[in-house]
Parts: C-alpha cells; structure tokens; sequence
C-alpha cells in the first residue's frame, strides 16, 4: 500500500467518537469491554506487543477495555511515571486559586529556599512550579532557574513535599486519604487502590503505586482533555497545555555542578542529571517530539502519542489521541525508545493486504 494511504487508513481508523459527534465512554465501577476487532484493532498485534512486553499490561480504545496480559489488576510501583501525576495536582490548586499559577516563585511555600547559594546569587529564590515540573529548577545544580534541565529526584521531592505537605496542608500518612482518593482516584473510580505509598511512609513517600487497568484510567482522562463521565476535573485548555509544551532543544542538559540544597533534602528516588530531555519533556509527560538528532522518539508511532514513563519505560502509560487509544503496562522488558516504538507499532491498523 502506497504511504501516503497507509496515513490514511491509521488516521481512519483512529477517528473518535467525540470526533463524530457520539458522546465519548468512560468506565464505571468497572470497565466495559469490546472485542479488538470491533473496535479496529489486530489481535495478532495486540499478542505481538504483549510478548514482546511481558509483564503486565491492558490496552483501551474509544474508552473500552479490548485486551489484557499478566495481572493488569495488580498494583505496583510506576517510578517516575508517577511525576505527571504531581503536575496534575499542581494544575488543580492552580485552578482552584491554591497557587497562582506556574509562575509562581516555591519560595512562598518553601521559605528555606531564600537562603541557599549566596554566592550564585541565592538562585533558588526564583525557582517557579513550572521549573520545577519540568525539571529547569537547577535544585542542586550549579546553573540558575530555568537555564538547564536537570531530570533530578532531589528535585521532584521538592515539588511533592511542597504541594502536598504544604499547598494541601496534608502529611506524608494522610495524603492518599485527604489528596489522591478524593480528588482523583475515587472520581476515576478506580478499582485496585492506588497510593503514594508504595514502600510506607517511611521509604521514598510521593512513589505511586497503581495498577496498569487504573494507570490507564489516568491516560483517558488526559485523552478526554481533563473530562470524566458527565464532570470536568480540570480546566481542558490545561490538559492539553501539559502534553504539548515541550522544552526548547535550546535548553543544554546541567553540567551537573553540585550546589547547595536545603539541609537534609530527601529524594523521591535517585539522584541528579539522568538523562538529557531531547525536546520531548512537557511539564512532566514524555512527548513523541523531535531530539536533537531530529528523529522522533517513536518514529513508527503517531507525532501526537504522550505518556508517562518510569524506571526506563518498563512502567508505563501511553496516550494516543489520533488513534483514541490509551495502553498502560509495568514490570515489562520495554526499557529504552526503540522496545517501546517497536511495542506500539503492533497497536496500529496494519495495512491492507
């Protein structure tokens, strides 16, 4: 089949009902399913991608459960795939007036910052929510706020620390009761408990444990642009800012210069200057955006697939919105960019023969 009509066919295949003017479906207490074929999907494909996965995993379309492997009901840990999660926790204080916007200097809630690195100029007073999602912070880095991307877990323990401990005045031990059940779990409706515990609150608190089947509940709520059932969770024009504003290839990876942090900082899971962002981070979520080689990170998949991805995307939730398709997987041998193309290529409509 010539290219351009294979375009044709996936773009075809993966028109919406919210595009046709047919109410979108949700989940209830639990999901409804559908036979892939029904909804246009291979099932040669679908067993493809799971054995090339392993682990545990389920795939959704047009907001049904159409293909499950290992024990997708099982909660585990997501690594920093839970980081998307935080920022949509920012967005909801900043929609409800909590914090005045990404703009806004931490310093207001975290007043130790005003007194680091006197000799950089105390930098860290002019560290903002938005340096912080998207890991320009320099916490810890010799560089000023915003200069440099430092994917840095020193840093992510800051952001969580601050807006649960003290925008959401909760505790480590009373954040999944006061914070992530109420204002987001339980309006999903999600099935297998979710916490920010992982380990207890004495190991690493803020690491988010969840189950592949409700992880992916996450992915269709930021497909339906912040929309659940007959609710808004939060404002649309911040769900689909969030997935689409990438860093600037201008912006260097740190050169990984250690600086001052406030006294006895913990981390949320390892340490600074991991990795480079490659034009692809957005405020937390991994685009399918152009690196600096000007290849996509999955080249073989739709330009406007995101995800959340943790422990080198062995842990995972990926959103497709041309192809209304949302697939959640943990604990899998997905690690690195060209296992997960290769794993979500099986998911598109193949060509006619």
């Amino acid at each position: 089949m010539p290219r351009v009509c294979w375009i044709t066919s996936v773009l075809l295949a993966g028109w919406s009902a919210s595009a046709a003017g047919v109410e979108p479906v949700f989940p209830g207490e639990h999901w409804a399913r559908r036979d892939p074929i029904t909804v246009g999907l291979d099932p040669t494909g679908l067993e493809a991608m799971s054995e090339l996965a392993r682990g545990s995993g389920c795939v959704v379309r047009q907001g049904y459960l159409v293909y499950e492997w290992g024990e997708a009901g099982r909660r585990r840990d997501v690594a920093s795939a839970a980081k998307p999660v935080y920022t949509h926790f920012l967005i909801e204080a900043i929609a409800e007036g909590r914090v005045a916007g990404w703009d806004e200097p931490v310093d207001r809630w975290e007043p130790r910052l005003d007194g680091l690195n006197a000799g950089l100029g105390f930098k860290d007073r002019r560290i903002t929510w938005r340096h912080l999602c998207n890991q320009v912070s320099c916490y810890g880095a010799g560089e000023a706020p915003g200069t440099a991307f430092d994917y840095n877990d020193h840093n992510m323990a800051l952001l969580f620390d601050t807006l649960m401990l003290r925008v959401y005045r909760s505790t480590w031990e009373r954040v999944d009761a006061e914070v992530l059940r109420p204002r987001l779990a339980d309006r999903l409706q999600c099935e297998d408990d979710p916490t920010f515990m992982a380990f207890g609150p004495g190991n690493r608190p803020g690491r988010l444990a969840i189950s592949p089947r409700d992880f992916a509940r996450f992915g269709l709520l930021y497909l339906r642009e912040g929309r659940w059932g007959d609710r808004r969770l939060i404002p649309a024009a911040l769900a689909r800012f969030v997935v689409a504003n990438p860093l600037s290839l201008t912006i260097p990876r740190t050169q990984g210069k250690p600086a001052e942090m406030i006294p006895d900082q913990r981390s949320i899971g390892g340490g600074g200057n991991q990795c480079d962002h490659e034009g692809s981070y957005s405020y937390a979520w991994w685009i399918n955006g152009l690196r600096r080689d000007g290849t996509r990170n999955w080249p073989d998949v739709p330009a406007d697939a995101y995800g959340c991805f943790g422990h080198g995307d062995i842990r995972a939730v990926v959103v497709i919105p041309s192809l209304d398709l949302v697939v959640s997987w943990n604990d899998t041998k997905l690690e690195g960019h060209e296992r997960v193309n290769a794993a979500l290529k099986q998911l598109l409509p193949r060509p006619a023969k």
